[in-house]
């Protein structure tokens, strides 16, 4: 009778499989976490490269219907005025409530012979309405009072 002695050869396979099990455990791990990756939101009117410097004062309403487009609302005070509105948020981690990172309203105002009086791109700059082009806070007024209801139909808070 003769014995024979059976080797273990898969000792060299053990340490193979444990280093693909960690290998799978980390890229699963950076899967779950990459879909938690913040978002960005951007909601109404997205305004193009460049375009405010297409309108000069003076220009008439048909050009800045075709630069601009149609704007998101129309009011008429002295003549009338085309509101396009924005709002950009974004969400740091996914199933997380989105943060208002900038809201815009930009306002041109035109005369009574259909021609822009006026360019105002207002945003909120430490809680309070700034206009970016002639770098103004309105203080009252009743421009003041028109644009308020317009951020506050923006905010989600």
């Amino acid at each position: 009778m003769t014995l024979s002695i059976q080797r273990q050869p898969r000792v060299a396979t053990r340490g193979f499989v444990s280093r693909f099990r960690a290998a799978a455990v980390i890229a699963l791990t950076c899967a779950v976490l990459g879909a938690c990756t913040g978002e960005q939101f951007q909601k109404g009117y997205i305004l193009p490269q460049g375009a405010l410097e297409q309108i000069p004062i003076g220009a008439s309403q048909d050009q800045v219907l075709i630069v601009m487009g149609t704007p998101s609302t129309v009011a008429t005070l002295d003549g009338e005025v085309f509101y396009y509105i924005s709002q950009r948020s974004e969400r740091p981690i996914a199933f997380m409530n989105q943060k208002v990172v900038d809201q815009r309203v930009i306002a041109i105002y035109f005369d009574k012979n259909r021609q822009v009086r006026r360019l105002a791109n207002y945003g909120l700059q430490d809680g309070k309405i700034f206009d970016f082009i002639s770098r103004t806070t309105p203080t009252s007024g009743q421009e003041m009072s028109y644009l308020t209801p317009l951020f506050k139909l923006l905010s989600f808070n």
